[in-house]
């Protein structure tokens, strides 16, 4: 799979870069997309993913704004040019859903994208319609993941997505969560369902994760989907005035987000973060900091402990 991404890739590249009217990369950044993002596999599917993704949560709710769907699709345009595939949204993201179908029809790019998305209702017999409305938005045939989003009615619709898995209309399954929320119930779910995929908040001040949830994830071969890396942005504005330490170097982090990312994802549980951003230049910055090196043990700790401390 991980060689079906590249391909893709490749051929994304010969008419992309020149549609969506961006620009040279740093050379940094370039050098990092020559051979893209680190991936990871999913023990339950047949399934290598990059480990940066990108997230849609407000910054692609734009409504029917052109210029900014516009945007909007040159984010997405630098997304899978850096290499990334996998998109993540939501019904419950406004018009966040038909963006990323309105990009993904611009951009020709399909076969490029792992569709994530979500079945956000109580109305335990309406699942299967919402994801078919949501297909709809999104101009794809079905989703690589539905997500039950942050458990709502999640017994119910856990077996609508089992028979979703079954017979094909959905490739994988999995829930979501936010903020810390309900993890107890989170890891119950781990524990006694069938699923490929679980999505929460960590990030090196949001470690509450680390205690069971990441860990039970590697027992049982399940993906994690890390949201809120940023903390929606007040992380990184928080740290924006303060200086870089000069030991980031250590692991190729040129930024303050790029150190955050390298955090997350040296975690062995994490599959893929997702940030969102409206910035093309955020983008490129995400997903080179999907690159070896990582921190190790200590560093991972240092890195914790100083923005904690800022």
């Amino acid at each position: 799979m991980a060689d079906q991404w590249s391909l893709q890739r490749r051929r994304l590249l010969q008419g992309l870069a020149a549609g969506a009217g961006l620009s040279a990369l740093p050379f940094s950044l370039a050098r990092a997309q020559d051979s893209g993002p680190l991936t990871r596999p999913l023990p339950t599917a047949d399934i290598t993913l990059p480990t940066v993704g990108l997230g849609t949560w407000i910054t692609f709710n734009v409504g029917n704004n052109q210029r900014l769907l516009d945007n909007c699709a040159d984010v997405m345009a630098a997304f899978f040019e850096g290499g990334g595939a996998m998109i993540d949204s939501s019904p419950m993201y406004g018009s966040s859903q038909n963006t990323v179908g309105y990009g993904l029809d611009k951009l020709n790019a399909r076969e490029q994208v792992f569709s994530a998305d979500k079945i956000w209702t109580r109305d335990a017999d309406q699942g299967r319609q919402q994801s078919r409305e949501s297909a709809e938005l999104w101009q794809v045939d079905r989703f690589d993941l539905l997500q039950v989003h942050n458990l709502v009615s999640w017994r119910a619709h856990m077996d609508t997505l089992r028979a979703m898995r079954d017979d094909g209309a959905v490739r994988t399954i999995g829930i979501t969560t936010s903020h810390g929320r309900r993890h107890r119930e989170v890891e119950r779910i781990m524990d006694s369902e069938p699923i490929d995929f679980v999505q929460l908040t960590y990030n090196p001040v949001d470690r509450e994760a680390e205690d069971r949830l990441l860990p039970l994830a590697r027992e049982k071969g399940i993906g994690v989907i890390v949201n809120r890396p940023f903390r929606r942005g007040a992380l990184t504005e928080r740290l924006a005035s303060e200086p870089l330490p000069d030991w980031a170097g250590e692991v190729g982090a040129e930024s303050w987000a790029q150190l955050i990312l390298k955090f997350i994802l040296s975690h062995p549980a994490v599959t893929c973060a997702i940030p969102a951003t409206t910035r093309v230049d955020h983008v490129r910055e995400n997903l080179a900091a999907a690159s070896q090196p990582l921190p190790d043990q200590a560093l991972r700790a240092r890195i914790a402990d100083t923005i904690r401390a800022l």
